[in-house]
């Protein structure tokens, strides 16, 4: 029997396609700006990426773009920019809409919000914020394609592309005209259950600590940590992540993830000096690391302290719960922006072949 290729799935026309814009007014904000070397990202500088972004998408004639509404008055401002373009080029840009829901300042908001752009039936979504905002994301956004665009504390997850080839890469995708399977990777995700009951999802890490109280949340004080569990750890990044990278280099792409046994006041450990955070190298006392394969389940009995995700204090803990933690594939899907824009080469989507003109 020959064999027979996919079909690729039909192309969608910019004027019917959605693309959802989420930005996280209050990522980078957080008390690691004032005991780390930890830089912020202005409004203003937020604004501009959305900008470049929706750029981005009018070069594939979409739509439309669902927004959540902010206090910061991200979304608001964009769209002054964007009707300020409108009236001095030719070109026409997307449509802002806001999303109908009130804000609060809270995690809610973000969750509400992808919701919303879930029920709007959106093809892609672009994300500004860090591990923390990505998470959140991810566990509301089902199958639909993230491009994540890094602008918070822990951003080991989201990259740095540039936000006008984010944009095109997000048209692209929303649009299919690449190839899903092609351009966009499976994430791994850390599922966690206290006492039997389900939490979000991690992306990137999750740590038991010592801590007693959330407090401020952040995690940057190494002697605190007692268990660390790692869904990839990359050469190149700060944060809990850094910690695996320095020990077991492990990528997106491996079958298996990293758990690391953190003990200070253990008889035997080794030292490691990672960057925690940035700017701040700290000594991080070893006792044991162990890869974790896809689906394996590891269950802990805990004392008195907070259970962390993505860099975050989030469950309080007391003597003897349990926590359950468990390493799958089932996590959101990414694009690839570099590979997208590849096959928007190959594909010669922007190339406009009658416009050919001879040198004669």
């Amino acid at each position: 029997m020959a064999h027979q290729t996919q079909s690729p799935s039909p192309s969608v026309s910019g004027k019917h396609c959605r693309i959802g814009i989420l930005v996280n007014p209050r990522a980078a904000r957080d008390v690691r700006r004032l005991v780390t070397g930890a830089s912020s990202v202005p409004t203003s500088e937020r604004i501009a990426i959305c900008h470049r972004i929706v750029r981005g998408l009018a070069a594939l004639d979409i739509g439309q773009i669902l927004m959540m509404p902010d206090r910061d008055n991200i979304a608001n401002k964009l769209l002054l920019a964007v009707e300020r373009d409108t009236s001095l080029t030719a070109g026409k840009l997307p449509e802002i809409t806001f999303l109908d829901m009130p804000v609060a300042g809270l995690a809610q908001d973000t969750l509400n919000a992808v919701q919303l752009m879930v029920d709007a039936n959106v093809r892609a979504i672009v994300v500004l914020g860090g591990d923390g905002t990505h998470r959140l994301v991810a566990h509301v956004c089902g199958q639909i394609p993230l491009i994540c665009i890094s602008t918070g504390t822990n951003n080991a997850f989201p990259g740095t592309p540039e936000a006008t080839v984010a944009g095109l890469a997000a048209g692209a995708v929303g649009r299919n005209l690449v190839e899903l399977e092609t351009v966009c990777h499976s994430s791994k995700r850390l599922c966690v259950r206290v006492n039997g009951q389900e939490t979000i999802p991690a992306l990137v890490d999750v740590c038991i600590t010592t801590e007693l109280q959330r407090g401020t949340r952040a995690l940057w004080r190494p002697e605190r940590l007692r268990q660390l569990f790692l869904t990839f750890a990359e050469p190149g990044q700060v944060g809990l992540s850094s910690i695996g990278s320095l020990l077991f280099p492990t990528s997106r792409d491996d079958d298996y993830g990293l758990a690391i046994n953190i003990d200070p006041t253990a008889k035997q450990y080794r030292k490691l000096m990672a960057p925690i955070a940035p700017g701040l190298f700290e000594s991080v006392a070893i006792k044991g690391h162990r890869r974790i394969s896809i689906n394996q389940q590891s269950v802990l009995t805990t004392s008195a302290g907070t259970l962390a995700y993505d860099g975050e204090r989030e469950v309080n803990l007391f003597n003897g719960d349990q926590v359950e933690i468990t390493l799958d594939r089932q996590g959101p899907r990414t694009v690839d922006v570099a590979k997208t824009v590849q096959a928007i080469a190959h594909a010669e989507i922007l190339i406009d072949n009658n416009t050919l003109q001879s040198d004669c």
